[in-house]
């Protein structure tokens, strides 16, 4: 009796550890082929631009018009 359960509980063991290693195989494998599409694009967005222009103006986000407007109506917030 306590060889079947030994057993059992070897074999059931097994095949459960099995599946949750299979499913963590899946999402490691899924997570890497993202990475790599992800790295795919990249590149192929730098080599679509040669020259890799950049904005000078890319951070700004002072409004010029504001400072202008609270000279001339001071009164208004």
């Amino acid at each position: 009796m306590l060889v079947i359960i030994a057993v059992a509980l070897f074999f059931g063991g097994r095949a459960l550890g099995y599946n949750s290693g299979y499913a963590e195989a899946q999402a490691d494998i899924q997570s890497l082929q993202d990475e790599a599409a992800r790295q795919a694009v990249e590149e192929a967005a730098k080599e679509a631009n040669p020259f890799q222009t950049v904005n000078p103006l890319e951070g700004v986000e002072a409004n010029p018009f504001d400072k202008v407007k609270k000279v001339l109506n001071p009164f208004e917030s």
